[in-house]
């Protein structure tokens, strides 16, 4: 039976795309079956994380159109066996579509797939009802932030009050010394706010940045990464298993530790 997850925040900018990118990648990685739809509709941005722009033909509404076949408008990862993009389109605004045709399009895409991952516009508007109307789970994202863990309380009521109560946190862009130094919240200060069960732990990296502009997820690029590491045992998580959470500054340190060797600091 296919697993339908919404990713979802409230706060824009806490890197919804980039989880469900990374999150959809990693899970093809360890023989899943992947579709990811872009619920962004006017801002969609799935293909650009992905590298797949320049092969979207087709779009959701195309679809929901009758226009094309649901087969026609997915666009096939070639470096990822299993794993498919359903593109949002870019020139129509979030009422463009009705969570009816949500729910219709998602389900037509259960007999194929393992899972679904439904990447939430930013808000609590029209585009977020759309998002999470065929869902029955939840995958929150937020920062160590005050305004996005606020924000991401708030989305969490809202998920409740629809029924959708299989929710789970992932805390991105986490720094490990600034936590140390008191100038972050700490995992454990988010974990008491929003009381949901935490599946990851995500470390700021400038390869993130890098992995986006490429167009490459970053649990395939060639250079190791502690995110890359981080979205592998997510997936492992959501997947049943028992994967310890990394200690991240341990982590950075081992790293910085192995660096001076290289360079002979």
């Amino acid at each position: 039976m296919s697993r339908i997850i919404v990713v979802t925040s409230g706060k824009g900018g806490v890197g919804k795309t980039t989880v469900t990118s990374n999150l959809g990648a990693a899970l093809a990685q360890v023989g899943c079956t992947v579709a990811l739809i872009d619920a962004d509709f006017g801002l969609r941005n799935l293909d650009l994380l992905l590298g797949l722009e320049e092969r979207v033909v087709y779009t959701a509404l195309d679809v929901l159109a009758g226009e094309c076949r649901l087969a026609q408008a997915l666009v096939k990862d070639k470096r990822l066996k299993g794993l498919v993009l359903l593109p949002a389109a870019q020139n129509r605004n979030k009422e463009s579509v009705q969570p009816e045709q949500m729910k219709k399009i998602t389900s037509a895409l259960t007999k194929g797939y393992d899972y679904i991952l439904i990447d939430s516009p930013a808000g609590i508007e029209m585009g977020f009802r759309n998002a999470i109307a065929a869902a029955t789970e939840s995958v929150i994202v937020t920062t160590p932030e005050v305004a996005a863990v606020r924000d991401a309380d708030r989305v969490i009521g809202l998920l409740e009050a629809e029924g959708i109560h299989n929710i789970r946190l992932i805390i991105n862009r986490v720094r490990p010394e600034m936590v140390q130094t008191n100038k972050m919240m700490s995992v454990e200060d988010v974990l008491e706010l929003l009381a949901v069960p935490l599946v990851g732990v995500v470390p700021d990296d400038e390869k993130v940045i890098v992995a986006t502009n490429k167009g490459e997820p970053l649990v395939i690029a060639e250079d190791y990464s502690l995110p890359a590491l981080s979205f592998t045992n997510i997936a492992r998580r959501l997947q049943g298993e028992k994967v310890p959470f990394l200690d991240l500054m341990a982590e950075q340190n081992n790293i910085l530790t192995r660096i001076r060797r290289i360079f002979g600091g």
